[in-house]
């Protein structure tokens, strides 16, 4: 009996009963379990309860699909398919703001960027910082070779692959477009060229890399990776399609139950959609990473992190201004207001001071704690501001403040670089390397460090 319970199918057993109640409520209720339709008994709690199980479920599912998707294609390819999908609900509400903004509803674009600007310092304020001290605290027991020890406090490190120049490099490229994106007065279709281009050439280039031999896995992808190719594949889809469905659709009840929940106590409502909702889009991607690096696959966690952050900054603000356009009946741009403008560029500096600390392929716990006290700090400031003071002073002070965190990101990000400027010489190196294999240029390629 207990060999049974302890077979890899019953682990992936366990995973689909969790979306039961969800998938139960769906059918009966469809997308709008909060608020309730009249007679029927779903409170907020309850979606929440409900919602949240089912997107645990299906993040194991989507785990385990990635891992044995290792096996037929390239790593980061299959890391990138699992960013994507991780990610979608993220991109559905979004596009529903961007829809609203196009249809003349107004507040609608602004909510439309806060989501967006959330949901990005929110993947690198709490995912990358957040797994980076899990990792290190892991160690201790899982004996992950990716963590070194270092004399000192908070010293230890996080060291990363350096295969995964390429993806630093292309967030590198579109962050620093990022910086020139509110200059234009709108998120325009320039913009989505620009962006969207940026990430189909880096799926380009992935997708064209070789099929490494995959990491040696234990349990469900190890068992699965035992199956025939054909059936491999269709397992691999399966489990991609439907964790994948299971957490769009799972996500927007989640997050309107904790959104309902928050104006309960007395959270503003802005507030919520630029940090409550971005939380609970993000809660797929963050318990995937934090499955990897349970199983001491720091590297792999770290990269579903990078990449997520990469189609995040390119294909979600590049896609809001075709949403826009196609809303609106005619070609046009996201309207950018004084706030947003000011939340995309701290936004941008967040992540130029993050790639910063990545430019040497290492994180220490210090490093993480600065991102996360950056990132908390910033939140709590701004909320303060909000349930303190009364408008217009409060939103002027609110872009005081992120105009001041966006120097403070810009200066400590700009001093790491320098610092770190052989590494970053590497870095590129690297990309470059990649870049003229794709196209199958395998001349005058820089010799790689070990």
């Amino acid at each position: 009996m207990l060999d049974r319970l302890r077979h890899p199918l019953a682990a992936v057993a366990v995973a689909l009963l969790l979306t039961v109640p969800f998938i139960a409520l769906f059918v009966t209720h469809g997308f709008h379990l909060t608020p309730a339709p009249p007679g029927a008994n779903i409170t907020p709690l309850m979606a929440v309860l409900v919602g949240g199980a089912a997107i645990l479920g299906a993040a194991f599912l989507l785990a385990w699909g990635a891992e044995t998707a290792e096996k037929d294609v390239p790593t980061a390819f299959a890391i990138a398919v699992l960013a994507v999908l991780a990610v979608a609900p993220e991109y559905a509400v979004d596009a529903l703001y961007a829809w609203q903004a196009g249809s003349g509803q107004s507040g609608s674009a602004s909510l439309a960027i806060a989501n967006m600007t959330g949901a990005n310092r929110i993947l690198i304020g709490i995912g990358w910082s957040g797994i980076a001290l899990f990792t290190i605290y892991r160690a201790k027991r899982s004996g992950d070779e990716a963590v070194e020890e270092r004399s000192g406090l908070l010293a230890d490190v996080v060291t990363l692959d350096r295969e995964i120049a390429l993806e630093i490099a292309f967030l590198l490229a579109a962050t620093a477009f990022a910086f020139f994106v509110p200059l234009g007065g709108t998120i325009g279709i320039a913009d989505t060229l620009v962006l969207v281009g940026l990430y189909v050439l880096y799926i380009g280039i992935i997708i064209r890399g070789d099929v490494e031999e995959p990491e040696e896995n234990v349990g469900v992808p190890a068992y699965f990776q035992e199956y025939p190719k054909v059936p491999r594949i269709a397992v691999v889809l399966f489990l991609f399609a439907f964790s994948g469905v299971a957490i769009y659709i799972a996500v927007h009840p989640f997050a309107v139950g904790l959104e309902e929940l928050g104006l309960q106590y007395g959270i503003p409502e802005f507030f919520m959609i630029q940090w409550l909702a971005p939380l609970a889009s993000e809660s797929p991607e963050l318990i995937v990473v934090a499955y990897l690096v349970n199983k001491a696959r720091s590297t792999a966690g770290f990269n579903a992190l990078i990449s997520s952050k990469l189609n995040q900054w390119t294909l979600l603000i590049g896609t809001l201004a075709v949403v826009y356009s196609i809303a609106a009946g005619h070609i046009g741009g996201l309207p950018i207001d004084e706030k947003q403008v000011a939340e995309i560029w701290i936004t941008a500096a967040q992540s130029f001071f993050a790639l910063a600390i990545l430019a040497n392929f290492e994180i220490s716990a210090r490093e993480a704690v600065a991102l996360l006290v950056l990132f908390a700090s910033q939140v709590i400031a701004e909320f303060y501001v909000i349930q303190t003071v009364g408008e217009p002073t409060a939103t002027n002070i609110s872009i005081t403040i992120l105009y001041a965190y966006t120097v403070v990101y810009l200066v400590l990000g700009a001093g790491l670089f320098v610092k770190r400027h052989e590494s970053v010489r590497e870095l590129f190196d690297r990309t470059a390397s990649n870049a003229r294999e794709a196209v199958g240029d395998t001349t005058s390629q820089p010799e790689r460090a070990d």
